[in-house]
């Protein structure tokens, strides 16, 4: 956790309760999504993603969970199914052929307790991907919902992280291997076109 704690001070020193939680969420939302093996679990994923720079929404919203909860904001985790499928997203055309044989994926947020309303807050895609047309929530107000970073079929609204964390494992135990392999297929992919649209932004 030191790390975590590090950055919690660097990012909120000196700074009051609103502008701590832009902040937070802006050094959140900017380190580079990417979809990383091994990042997902709560007690060490949002440190993994910190010492790496790059990580993608579950590791991002439970760091983003922790770091709010130090400054007294209730937390709760959101999980919303959507398809990699998405006719909103731009593919390269060996992408868009992979995310057609993807299973549902299970997008994670966070909802806060901000100024007495529960607020939701997504700080999914990096402002390197505001070019290539990711829906970047680039000027959170601290108050206000930000934009879902996916086009959702459902919300399943969790009490804490443990609560995520048993939900997803059930859904991730019934992928067949097919299917596993489909996923690190199409990650794989995916991360390295994320990484050459930065380049050109």
């Amino acid at each position: 956790m030191m790390v975590i704690d590090d950055k919690f001070e660097k990012w909120t020193k000196g700074l009051g309760d609103k502008e701590k939680r832009i902040s937070i969420f802006n050094h959140i939302r900017d380190i580079e999504y990417a979809i990383v093996p091994g990042t997902r679990n709560y007690s060490n994923g949002p440190e993994k993603i910190l010492k790496l720079n790059r990580g993608s929404c579950t590791p991002k919203h439970f760091l983003l969970g922790m770091m709010l909860e130090r400054i007294k904001i209730p937390i709760k985790y959101v999980t919303y199914p959507y398809s990699w499928n998405d006719p909103k997203i731009s593919y390269p055309k060996e992408l868009a052929v992979l995310a057609k044989k993807l299973p549902t994926e299970y997008h994670l947020a966070c909802k806060a307790f901000i100024e007495n309303r529960w607020v939701n807050i997504d700080a999914t895609w990096d402002i390197g991907l505001k070019k290539p047309g990711f829906p970047v929530n680039e000027n959170w107000d601290g108050v206000s919902n930000t934009q879902n970073a996916v086009t959702s079929i459902d919300e399943i609204i969790h009490e804490n992280a443990a609560e995520r964390e048993l939900f997803v494992t059930e859904k991730l135990e019934k992928r067949t291997d097919e299917q596993n392999n489909d996923v690190k297929q199409f990650i794989a992919a995916f991360n390295d076109w994320l990484d050459k649209e930065r380049r050109l932004s």
